[in-house]
């Protein structure tokens, strides 16, 4: 395996249950080389972590982490669900019934969740992009479509987010959004000034000012402006803040602007309940754990891999539940806070991924819930245990569930993949 071009094939400790070959994992910046070993025909992991870079701790939907210092694993995104939130909670009846229609409810319910930075970067550096899946000892895993409607109650049903995309999106941006771009050739807007469209011109704390005070305050700034009865004013409002809710939190972006490609979708309301929303947050994801690790970090709807790996990964304990039975599952957990390190922590979770016994890896998690009480659940099903392709606008990477069948309930057989 010395040269990286060799099939990898990972063999778990349970000799009926083994999963596929990969390509040897390797850090492909200044630091962390991670490759498979192989010694006594066991595959071993082995991982030197010396980063030293230092980044802030947030840039929009990007968890920035600070690898050699002592700052809190703590990750806030400098749009917030609060924000969202506030302005959903802002919208008069008639809107929200409209999103309700296209499928956000759910979603847009959601409560924040703390971000746990130093999950969310191990998990990065064990995902492998020739497969789009993590590499693990005992095998292949990665977070499907049923997994995605699970946690965060978005369709995984319907038409593919796709089309038509533009060098500009000024023209389309003030038509139908009454914005400006940012720059001549672009499709991003600035986050405040789209906020402020909505009536959230100011998301600073005040003084002595309580979160329930905070979030009473934002929702009457949002309703003082926005359209209260139909017609095209409460059409713009609506594409704005579903440019909001898709370019800021499904969509992610880095830094502090929001991506519109997805307008010429919204330009007839009525179809967008229709586009699998879901699809195209898991495809935007698995683009991203694809970049290079010389950038830290994960753009897009990050807290799906922290649940994901609550779910599946137990005994890493991580996750602390909060509300049994609550759907959607992301409902149902909160963030354990971890003082030590970032750095100590990113290497006690890779020394935890090294030696989790295979018994505890929960392969099908979700066997004892109520579908019936999500029809979201029910919608979906078709497409649990389907190899597809997943679709947001220009990007199409594989969901290869023959690597991962025991998350369908399945026998594992062996998996060669061979790598370029």
């Amino acid at each position: 395996m010395g040269n990286g071009r060799e099939w990898a094939k990972l063999v778990s400790g349970d000799p009926g249950n083994a999963t596929g070959g990969l390509s040897p994992y390797h850090w492909e910046g200044d630091g962390l080389p991670c490759r498979l070993l192989e010694g006594d025909g066991v595959p071993v992991a082995t991982r030197i972590l010396n980063a030293t870079g230092v980044l802030s701790p947030s840039e929009g939907n990007k968890p920035l982490v600070t690898l050699s210092g002592q700052r809190v694993s703590e990750l806030t995104s400098r749009l917030g669900w609060a924000v969202v939130r506030a302005i959903y909670d802002g919208l008069p009846d008639f809107q929200r019934r409209r999103l309700e229609g296209m499928g956000f409810r759910p979603f847009l319910r959601l409560e924040e969740l703390a971000s746990d930075v130093a999950l969310i970067q191990a998990l990065k550096e064990r995902w492998d992009p020739e497969c789009h899946a993590f590499l693990f000892l005992w095998g292949h895993m990665i977070p499907t479509l049923e997994d995605v409607v699970r946690i965060t109650g978005l369709r995984v049903d319907g038409q593919a987010v796709t089309g038509v995309t533009y060098t500009s999106y000024q023209k389309q941006v003030e038509r139908l959004l009454g914005l400006e771009v940012r720059g001549e050739r672009s499709s991003l807007v600035q986050r405040t000034a789209l906020q402020a469209s909505l009536g959230v011109a100011n998301v600073r704390h005040r003084t002595g000012e309580g979160q329930a005070e905070y979030m009473a305050r934002l929702t009457e700034d949002a309703r003082a402006v926005l359209a209260e009865e139909e017609g095209d004013a409460a059409d713009r409002d609506l594409r704005r803040f579903l440019i909001l809710v898709i370019g800021k939190l499904i969509l992610g972006t880095r830094g502090d602007l929001v991506g519109c490609g997805c307008l010429p979708l919204l330009e007839d309301l009525s179809s967008v309940g229709s586009y699998t929303c879901g699809a195209a947050l898991l495809a935007h994801l698995f683009d991203s754990l694809g970049t290079s690790s010389r950038e830290t970090g994960v753009a897009g709807f990050f807290p799906l891999l922290q649940v994901w790996a609550y779910h599946h990964l137990p005994s890493l304990g991580r996750g602390v539940a909060r509300r049994r039975g609550a759907v959607p599952l992301l409902q149902r957990w909160r963030f354990c806070r971890d003082k030590r390190s970032l750095r100590r922590q990113v290497t006690l979770i890779h020394d935890s991924l090294d030696t989790i016994p295979l018994g505890h890896v929960q392969w099908t998690p979700y066997v004892e819930e109520n579908d019936a009480a999500q029809p979201w659940v029910e919608r979906g099903h078709p497409y649990f245990s389907r190899d597809i392709w997943l679709h947001c606008f220009n990007t199409v990477v594989p969901l290869h569930h023959r690597l991962v069948a025991r998350t369908l309930g399945l026998h594992q057989t062996v998996v060669e993949f061979p790598t370029r």
